[in-house]
């Protein structure tokens, strides 16, 4: 024994009083724990083994923590601490197994960067494959703006007024053109009755003698729509023969109103 404390060094007999104060304080907080347990079992005995109410919480949790204690105070006993000489081919050892870990570490460091750094490539080639693609859109677009702009005639207001002086010209002409084969198409399909030598059809004539025809009727409804769409409605008179106004409110061209069957209206075909 005496040869074994002439070798160590005054680390190792400085770690050796700090195991031994570290053993002799667990040792003075178990015992000091098992007073208490002994304490706390000798009022449980004199309480005459009564059940722990709510109040007495308290002391359940410090026995559980006592004996956990206790567990944990003879584990320490049972343990010899393993005292790492401090000689140099022991450093080297411990040297060697951080730096392997280091290493160890480092790699997986390395791996995972390169992994993220091939990632990244990959990303910038495909973003600037597609930046290539936009410019060569933009180039594109731009030759094809310059070919529009070239193309472009000068603005001129008198050509423009004569251009739309010629249209609404053409458009009068189509619309007098269509106007006149309207008139002549119901003149000829649609006349008003005409005399005979039947008395009946004779006194019919003489009491509708100042009936309007067709496409008088349908002029008066286009007018009465244009010039007041607010109210498009026409009375019916005399003058409207009444199978002219029966043929136009079959066919849907005419409407008659809702609360007075006398008054027509055109159907706004336009809308």
């Amino acid at each position: 024994m005496a040869v074994n404390q002439q070798n160590l060094t005054p680390d190792d007999i400085e770690n050796e009083e700090y195991i031994v104060d570290r053993k002799d304080k667990l040792i003075e907080e178990c015992e000091e724990l098992w007073k208490q347990m002994e304490k706390c079992q000798q009022e449980i005995a004199l309480a005459g083994g009564e059940r722990l109410n709510h109040s007495n919480g308290q002391l359940t949790l410090l026995m559980m923590r006592v004996k956990s204690l206790t567990a944990e105070c003879n584990q320490w006993l049972e343990r010899t601490p393993d005292i790492i000489p401090l000689n140099p081919e022991s450093l080297v050892v411990l040297g060697k197994d951080e730096l392997k870990k280091l290493d160890h570490n480092l790699g997986m460091l390395l791996s995972t960067v390169q992994s993220k750094n091939q990632k990244l490539k990959e990303d910038l080639t495909r973003e600037q494959q597609w930046l290539d693609e936009q410019e060569e859109l933009v180039a594109s677009l731009s030759e094809i703006c310059k070919e529009r702009k070239n193309q472009v005639i000068p603005f001129s207001e008198k050509r423009t007024f004569f251009e739309m002086k010629t249209k609404l010209t053409k458009v009068q002409s189509y619309r007098e053109k269509l106007l006149t084969s309207l008139v002549e198409f119901l003149d000829k399909h649609f006349p008003l009755p005409e005399e005979n030598g039947n008395k009946k059809r004779k006194r019919e004539c003489q009491q509708t003698a100042q009936l309007m025809t067709l496409h008088e009727i349908l002029e008066v409804l286009i007018n009465s729509l244009l010039q007041s769409p607010h109210d498009p409605y026409i009375k019916i008179t005399d003058s409207f023969w009444p199978p002219y106004i029966e043929l136009l409110l079959r066919s849907g061209i005419a409407l008659r109103h809702q609360d007075d069957p006398n008054q027509i209206r055109l159907e706004a075909f336009h809308q």
